[in-house]
């Protein structure tokens, strides 16, 4: 690790989160700090991902009128695209952002948007056409309530129903100045650590209600969307208050297999739709695409069936 790295682009290791622990691991890292932090939060959270809009410029236009799901929606950025082909639906477990997703893209009408969790969604089973949940699931503590929150989300897809998942990554991208800590440094078997706390830093011109959204040039490094680029280093601001945020970064094939867990829990078939014959038993299953990687995050596509 370099000796001049700045403090606020290292990450560090995480507290271990009990399975009974989990819930108030959640509250303490994640849910009360993004309330605590919504408004400034919300300033960076403004330009869509090319893969994420790529795939909801795909949902099919239906004459009765698509609905999606946005499981943790944030501050809405994602709710105004496409508007106008389809309605989609926000939930999320933070007060604080779900005050800024309800007039998502300066709407002049309120969103909607729902305070919820995305391990239990309060819909009927089937009833949304698409969903997205983007850097959400690596907020949850314990492997058993990342499956729990994709099994919810694929619930609640009708059959041809598809699903975008974003996580954070592990292998960080070369514009990435974020340094993941490492378990047993300096011994020839260390590994890079999955869960750390990440550090958001309140600067005070924040703290108020946003206005205009700013316009940032590629030399500012303003956690933008998604990512893990870190934060611009305050500098009027030097005793600004530093929140700690839970993450759960994933390795390479870890979110395809929470997949496959989640759909074997909902007992699916997994794989493409059966093409042979007929037959008098309904089957219903699930199609993963292949897991891919974008700027220091992975993401996996699914589609559900059912013949």
């Amino acid at each position: 690790m370099s000796g001049n790295t700045h403090p606020l682009n290292k990450l560090t290791l995480a507290p271990s989160a009990t399975k009974d622990g989990a819930q108030s691991h959640e509250d303490q890292y994640v849910h009360t700090v993004y309330d605590q932090i919504a408004p400034h939060f919300s300033q960076t959270r403004y330009k869509p991902w090319p893969v994420i809009a790529k795939f909801l410029e795909s949902v099919p236009t239906v004459p009765t009128g698509a609905i999606g799901l946005d499981a943790g929606t944030g501050n809405g950025k994602y709710l105004p695209l496409s508007e106008g082909r389809y309605l989609t639906m926000g939930v999320d477990r933070s007060i604080g952002l779900l005050k800024f997703a309800q007039y998502a893209g300066e709407s002049a009408i309120p969103r909607d948007v729902i305070l919820g969790d995305v391990r239990d969604l309060i819909w009927r089973n089937g009833i949304f056409d698409f969903a997205i949940s983007i850097a959400t699931i690596h907020h949850l503590a314990t492997p058993e309530r990342r499956v729990d929150s994709i099994a919810s989300i694929l619930n609640s897809l009708t059959p041809g129903g598809k699903a975008l998942i974003y996580v954070w990554a592990v292998q960080q991208d070369e514009l990435s100045k974020r340094v993941v800590p490492e378990i047993g440094e300096g011994s020839t078997s260390s590994t890079k650590a999955q869960d750390v706390l990440v550090p958001w830093v309140m600067q005070q011109e924040h703290k108020a209600k946003p206005k205009a959204k700013p316009r940032r040039k590629g030399g500012d490094h303003q956690e933008e969307s998604h990512s893990n680029t870190p934060q611009s280093q305050p500098t009027e601001h030097a005793a600004s208050p530093v929140f700690q945020r839970y993450y759960h970064l994933f390795v390479s094939g870890e979110l395809t297999e929470l997949v496959i867990a989640a759909a074997t829990k909902l007992k699916l078939t997994i794989g493409p739709v059966p093409t042979d014959g007929c037959t008098d038993v309904p089957q219903h299953g699930v199609f993963i695409s292949p897991e891919g990687w974008e700027r220091s995050n992975l993401y996996v596509e699914l589609t559900r069936w059912s013949k």
